[in-house]
């Protein structure tokens, strides 16, 4: 538990860095990184399921994705990325040593581009977004990280102390109900709580009714994307993605809260 705290307040400290001196373009940099590290992450994984995804093909469409909200949507969108990334994992799967892993070679490494930075680009959009302060798109991009993260916080601990009936005993034996409970209720109380506070950052009608609103379905997405990453990791037999965090994991166990959650966030966002 200490070392999952101290890695929460290192790793905030960065987002804090980011915010106030390095800008939207920063932050969107911050996100292209934890994205290609995910990645990276999920491709090892598939390796040790016997798979040969494309890493160096993979991870640079990858990079690609992440960043073309900041310097490539003038001539280029994500889903024109996303499709000449099909075309060339389409080419390069003709060159398959293992003939009869190549419908799971191209299937995993696509969908590995689609789940990860292809999700989180949104984020990347988010920190993007214009409003009544310049840092408005970043305060609503530490909104979006604080509602998600602070759900796997709140389903912790609410486990710990009254977890009982279990969510997904084959896919994650430790999670309960009442710790995912906790977890949405710790997630609507930071939301109108930072969205109070912000409130001069903010656009004038992310009412506290509409933060809480809005951090149900993403404190649920949040939940959801941790179980897929179980699955996955049940998938390869082992326990942690890596060892880069201490007393969280891997990039991708810091990670996946946001892979599900950052289309959503998005999709009120850009509406206000």
């Amino acid at each position: 538990m200490l070392k999952r705290t101290l890695s929460t307040i290192i790793l905030w400290s960065l987002v804090l860095v980011c915010v106030l001196y390095l800008g939207p373009t920063g932050g969107v940099w911050l996100v292209a990184i934890i994205s290609l590290l995910t990645q990276r992450e999920f491709y090892a994984l598939l390796e040790r399921m016997g798979l040969h995804p494309f890493n160096r093909l993979g991870l640079l469409f990858g990079a690609a994705i992440t960043l073309a909200p900041a310097y490539f949507f003038s001539w280029i969108s994500t889903g024109e990325l996303l499709a000449l990334a099909v075309i060339a994992f389409s080419v390069r799967i003709l060159g398959e040593r293992e003939p009869h892993n190549r419908v799971e070679t191209l299937a995993w490494t696509l969908f590995g581009l689609v789940y990860v930075p292809f999700m989180l680009q949104f984020l990347s959009r988010v920190l993007l977004i214009p409003g009544p302060h310049e840092k408005t798109g970043l305060v609503l991009g530490c909104w979006l990280i604080a509602v998600t993260k602070f759900c796997d916080t709140g389903a912790l601990l609410t486990g710990l102390a009254i977890g009982q009936h279990k969510m997904a005993p084959n896919i994650s034996p430790k999670k309960t109900w009442e710790g995912a409970a906790g977890g949405v209720i710790s997630s609507v109380i930071v939301g109108v709580a930072l969205a109070w506070l912000c409130r001069a950052y903010l656009p004038a009608n992310f009412t506290w009714w509409l933060a809480a609103a809005t951090a149900v379905p993403l404190a649920g997405l949040a939940i959801v994307a941790d179980l897929i990453e179980s699955i996955i990791k049940r998938r390869a037999d082992i326990k942690d993605t890596g060892r880069a965090i201490p007393g969280i994991g891997g990039i991708f166990d810091l990670s996946d809260s946001l892979i599900l959650a950052a289309p959503v966030g998005w999709a009120v966002f850009h509406q206000l």
